[in-house]
């Protein structure tokens, strides 16, 4: 017994040794026994009782692994991108704090699927006595974890894999090489359960802190878990609210076992399973019946054996199809993706409308006087005409008038009114913010402030730019004369002739000069008087439609100034903000679903299909 007792001391010695090297631990070649400490005291008397002895696992080597289904994998790959892609666009615009969650999600799969592929990862969990050590050990055929009535019975995580090449795996969950065993196995190798990598965590309700930190640790890398309940804490609301909810979208990779059934009245165990079926549906968990793909509830008893084989061969089937780390992958996706739901799926249609591009550049026109300076090119055409369509006597009055009161000259025609007066700053900004406001209105919280952002950038010299505007062409200082102006001038001339020709014959009868006869002078007279108002008044008629149409276009160019100086600052950032958030947006969608929701991604087609769905109808 001393020998032993030294031979096992040295060995545990080489095993730190092992371990603080990050060397895999191995069986020792001289000795069956069990070298973790407590255990292997206890090597001696289990081998010479007859008890079968675990072995510690083979060294480890490199595992090939097997790949699931090629549409399976470049459909999880695209997810992947997607997301990755997601975050990287979004770090810009996306507070940290809301993308970490999505960054643990890329980190661990892309550690999961570096590892092999042949082994299936499945923790068991449970409460304080709910018998999950006992049937770790009934799944393995011997006794590895410690059960009994000291609570807590479970201090660390024990692993037991059925088959070589798990050393990876158990090193990311910091299982110890002194905590790794493996099973009892038939000459025929691990038959079913080949590739199946079991794990007896700590009680979840442990009063140790450490051993729920350890607990949820290990759950965030598993790829499976089974939760063993006994039927007195099946109902446990630490279970349902920290473990089964949050979990929810896990159901694929999820075994709820209702254990100890043994101490249930046959005609109890189905009323107990029904309550906990309707509990795990209360809790948004997908059952597994049917068919259909969910959460599998099971009844057994780890003590008597009763309904182990069904569970055993559930992994089998699980292990078989190597499917599980691929769909434990998907669904921290869905999860993730469901975090980051707020961030990126817009409350209503989103994008400026034209109606909202019409509106602001109708508020910049009036920031910016267009009407007034459409109105005064008119008039200033107006004033023109008449200038030169005008009586002469009409306009010596006015040259006279401008003389005796030089401060009542009227300013020359053209230019733009903000030349002389600041633009009302204030309505610039008011526009600036009704537009920012319509195009962020639908937006998540994120890409709504930065196109508000966008906008408030813009507007910081939009009034300067605004004010420094001129009258492009066509809107020069002085009005285009049209064709019929000579004419009318000739027929004014021609009637102020005539008025002076009448006047002179008058004054020439009075002296005596041409001979008395006063009708003629007077006809030529009244001709000139009369005509000279008729053909203003008849000018002015005429002129009425080009200085409406000088003033319109005098109005159309200000307006298409302030409107291309609104659009350069503020609308074009805006389209911008708006493009990349569409970008993002697709981004989302192809991480709820790369193939477009049409159900080819089998498990959650209808599912995230309804959520693709509805994220392309609320945004433009």
């Amino acid at each position: 017994m001393t020998s032993t007792t030294d031979h096992t001391r040295q060995t545990e010695e080489a095993e730190e040794a092992r371990e603080s090297e990050g060397a895999a631990t191995g069986p020792d070649a001289g000795s069956g026994a069990w070298d973790d400490g407590l255990i292997a005291r206890r090597a001696a008397s289990a081998t010479a009782g007859g008890q079968p002895v675990v072995p510690l696992l083979p060294a480890p080597h490199t595992g090939t692994p097997a790949p699931g289904p090629d549409g399976a994998d470049d459909d999880l790959t695209a997810r992947l991108d997607a997301l990755r892609e997601l975050t990287g666009l979004s770090r810009p615009r996306v507070d940290a704090a809301t993308l970490a969650e999505a960054g643990r999600v890329l980190d661990d799969a892309a550690a999961r699927r570096r590892l092999s592929r042949r082994h299936t990862v499945v923790a068991l969990a449970g409460a304080t006595g709910s018998g999950k050590s006992t049937l770790f050990n009934t799944l393995a055929g011997v006794t590895i974890s410690d059960t009994g009535v000291r609570r807590p019975t479970t201090s660390a995580a024990l692993a037991c894999s059925w088959t070589d090449g798990a050393a990876g795996l158990l090193d990311r969950l910091e299982i110890p090489g002194r905590l790794r065993r493996r099973p009892v196995q038939g000459p025929d190798g691990p038959g079913p359960l080949d590739g199946l990598v079991l794990v007896d965590l700590p009680d979840h309700d442990s009063a140790a802190v450490e051993h729920r930190a350890q607990v949820d640790r290990i759950l965030a890398h598993v790829d499976a878990v089974i939760w063993v309940v006994d039927p007195e804490k099946y109902g446990d609301a630490l279970l349902h609210e920290r473990y089964l909810r949050p979990m929810a979208g896990h159901a694929e990779v999820t075994f709820v076992v209702l254990n100890q059934v043994d101490r249930l009245p046959e005609d109890a165990v189905d009323q107990v399973l029904d309550d906990l079926r309707r509990l795990l549906d209360e809790d948004g968990i997908a059952l597994g019946e049917h068919g259909e793909p969910g959460a599998t509830v099971l009844a057994l008893s780890a003590l008597t054996g009763e309904g182990v084989g069904e569970l055993r061969d559930c992994l089998g089937q699980l292990t078989s199809e190597r499917r599980a780390a691929a769909r434990r992958i998907g669904a921290d996706l869905d999860a993730a993706a469901d975090r980051l739901r707020p961030a990126y799926v817009p409350t209503g249609r989103v994008g400026l409308s034209e109606e909202a591009r019409e509106e602001f550049a109708d508020r910049l026109a009036e920031a910016v006087g267009a009407a007034a300076a459409g109105q005064t090119a008119e008039r200033a055409w107006r004033r023109n005409a008449g200038r030169a369509c005008g009586t002469p006597w009409l306009r010596l009055w006015r040259w006279y008038e401008a003389r005796r009161t030089p401060g009542t000259a009227e300013r020359p025609p053209g230019g733009t009114p903000g030349a002389e007066a600041t633009t009302a700053r204030q309505r610039v900004e008011q526009a600036v913010r009704v537009v920012a406001d319509e195009a962020a209105s639908g937006l998540p919280t994120p890409w709504a402030d930065a196109v508000r952002e966008a906008a408030a950038r813009g507007a910081d010299g939009l009034p300067e730019a605004l004010d420094g505007l001129t009258a492009p062409e066509p809107a020069p200082a002085r009005p285009p004369r049209p064709g019929w102006w000579p004419v009318a001038v000739l027929a004014q001339v021609s009637m102020t002739l005539l008025q002076v020709v009448g006047g002179i014959w008058l004054l020439g009868q009075v002296l005596g000069v041409f001979t008395p006869d006063l009708l003629p002078p007077v006809l030529l007279m009244v001709a000139g008087i009369l005509g000279g108002p008729c053909v203003e008044y008849g000018s002015r008629l005429a002129a009425r439609g080009p200085a409406r149409r000088y003033g319109a276009d005098a109005e159309r160019a200000l307006r298409d100034a302030a409107a291309g100086c609104g659009r350069a600052r503020v609308l074009d950032p805006v389209a911008a903000e708006l493009l990349r958030y569409r970008e993002v947006r697709e981004q989302y969608a192809r991480v709820l679903d790369p193939v477009g929701g049409d159900g080819a991604r089998g498990r959650a087609g209808g599912r995230q299909g309804v959520r693709v769905t509805e994220l392309s109808t609320t945004g433009r």
